[in-house]
């Protein structure tokens, strides 16, 4: 694709594009592959210039979703690497072609004319995004096969005989490379990251060693090797973190970074001694995955005001509340994209920096040098920031340094570990932010939970059990007015080939918020507590937690049982 095309169409966002294009010519890459590795650009906005360029159709690919084996052989895996294609359909003699850049010298003669003759079929090119290339390349190779030969190969370097009982992979599961431990490892990062894992868990069990991926919220068991692999693959973890190998008695903690499906992904490493041996724990900080637009959180109508409103302005503090895991660094990173603006300076401090991203300063918490959030926070100030991110407020230093910021003309951005927005008041003041303070920093406190989306294509309405309908009742008696008849409503998605049988398609947030107004200001004046506060802002118009759930259970998006579960 010409680069002025190029130019044209990403100049207003991304003012840097000119020095982008010249980086990608010098390192002698595609554009694409250039902007895909070094997550400049995203894939979708690449794929829709192409769309609007070779005015092609586009296949999007569902989460989940898995190319056949009888589609894939009609392309062996050498072309569809060589040439970026991938066959992904195949109907009344008509093969459905995905391609990631029509512009490949001789594509048509080489590639077209080459299957048209050798397959004797129609061939109809879509566009797809490179991310989905290198996602579904994997599709290509049989997972199980591939771990069998390199436990195999293991086993035949070390002298032992392989133990079947021992080893066992869970079903419909599929990527892989060549070789022995390290390769073995490799696979398991390569098909993690595929699957859009969040952790890795290599756990060490009496009689064998098991892994497990954290897929959409939970843990799925996804092999298990022979016991005395399990040693092999947590020094392989070691060394690529730097690790002491001749420790194992201790917690140890590391990162690595590896290149995975075209692009560079980190990867956070913690260790941990048990009776049965050390269990390792990856988390995978993929920004394609956990790197999320303010309009994909999952937010109502209703709330996407509430956040826009209050990204307007100038000062402040923005809290996201929720306990570990309930997406609040996900939400974090979208609201500062959204201001992410060349005009605007942004300073973050984390620990640790889980997704870099273009244009923001971000900074690394380290404890082991003293180099703490609070010192931290103090320096932001001198580096004249406009908008100042804080991973989170953990001690009364950082409150109260982050209050002073917010006081002092910046928008400050920052999580706090309560369960509900209510609660986020009291643990400022038990922190020791002074009352007479938090009603003119606080401009907007968001509490959230995630739930599993459920798939839209097999989605089927279920009845509620009587206990379940009593309390969502509940929930509606409380509730504002024009949501006090919404219709109740419970579904189950049965699983069908876009889910891959699972029933859900990543997850979607569901969120409580409110914003700081002199009745809520007139309560922390008087020392009151999160109940008293809550009474208040429930007589604004405020959705609470349950609510949101039991709106967007009635839309068919989530369960209702889900809902209740984690709210």
């Amino acid at each position: 694709m010409k680069e002025e095309i190029i130019i044209q169409e990403f100049k207003n966002k991304y003012p840097e594009i000119e020095d982008w294009i010249l980086d990608a010519k010098v390192a002698g890459v595609d554009f694409e592959e250039y902007f895909f590795g070094k997550g400049l650009i995203s894939p979708e906005e690449f794929l829709e210039l192409k769309r609007k360029v070779y005015n092609l159709p586009v296949k999007i690919f569902q989460i989940d979703e898995v190319i056949p084996k009888d589609i894939l052989s009609k392309v062996s895996e050498a072309m569809a690497r060589n040439y970026k294609i991938l066959p992904f359909d195949y109907q009344e003699n008509v093969l459905f072609l995905g391609v990631v850049n029509p512009e490949i010298p001789d594509f048509n003669v080489r590639v077209i004319d080459a299957l048209r003759n050798i397959l004797n079929v129609e061939i109809r090119l879509f566009l797809i995004s490179i991310k989905d290339f290198y996602i579904h390349l994997e599709d290509y190779i049989n997972f199980n096969e591939e771990v069998k030969k390199l436990v195999g190969d293991w086993r035949k370097s070390t002298g032992k005989q392989i133990q079947e009982e021992f080893f066992y992979l869970s079903q419909g599961v599929a990527s892989a490379e060549e070789g022995p431990v390290i390769n073995l490892f490799e696979i398991l990062v390569r098909k993690a990251v595929a699957l859009r894992a969040s952790d890795i868990h290599l756990e060490p069990l009496p009689d064998k060693s098991r892994i497990r991926l954290r897929l959409f919220g939970d843990l799925k068991t996804f092999a298990y090797f022979p016991k005395d692999l399990h040693s092999s693959l947590v020094n392989r973890v070691k060394i690529l973190t730097n690790l002491r190998l001749d420790e194992t008695r201790i917690t140890q903690d590391g990162r690595f970074r590896a290149m995975v499906q075209g692009r560079e992904i980190d990867f956070r490493v913690g260790i941990f001694p048990t009776v049965n041996g050390e269990k390792v724990a990856i988390r995978i900080l993929d920004p394609l995955v956990g790197l999320k637009k303010v309009q994909e959180l999952g937010l109502s109508d209703y709330h996407f005001e509430l956040v826009s409103r209050n990204l307007r302005k100038s000062f402040g503090m923005i809290l996201v509340t929720g306990p570990t895991g309930s997406g609040k660094t996900t939400t974090l990173y979208a609201l500062v994209q959204e201001i992410n603006k060349e005009k605007i300076n942004i300073v973050s401090l984390e620990d640790p920096v889980e997704y870099k991203i273009v244009g923001i300063n971000q900074s690394q918490v380290r404890p082991e040098i003293d180099y703490t959030f609070a010192k931290g926070l103090r320096e932001i100030l001198r580096q004249d920031p406009d908008v100042i991110l804080v991973g989170e407020i953990r001690d009364e230093e950082t409150a109260e340094l982050a209050t002073h910021a917010s006081l002092t003309g910046h928008l400050v951005f920052s999580t706090l570990h309560t369960n509900t927005a209510s609660g986020a008041i009291p643990r400022l003041i038990d922190m020791g932010v002074k009352p007479y303070f938090i009603p003119s920093t606080v401009n907007l406190v968001i509490a959230q939970r995630l739930v599993r989306n459920l798939c839209p294509d097999c989605l089927q309405e279920k009845e509620i059990p009587s206990d379940l309908l009593k309390e969502a009742e509940e929930v509606l008696r409380d509730a504002p007015a024009e949501y006090q008849k919404i219709q109740i409503k419970s579904f189950m998605s049965l699983g069908c080939q876009r889910c891959n049988f699972k029933g859900y398609i990543g997850r979607i947030g569901i969120f409580e918020m409110f914003e700081m107004n002199k009745e809520v200001a007139e309560l922390i004046f008087q020392h009151k507590g999160e109940a008293e506060i809550l009474e208040v802002i429930k007589k604004q118009n405020f959705i609470s937690l349950r609510l949101d759930g039991i709106i967007k259970s009635s839309r068919g998006l989530i369960s209702l049982e889900e809902v209740f579960k984690v709210a």
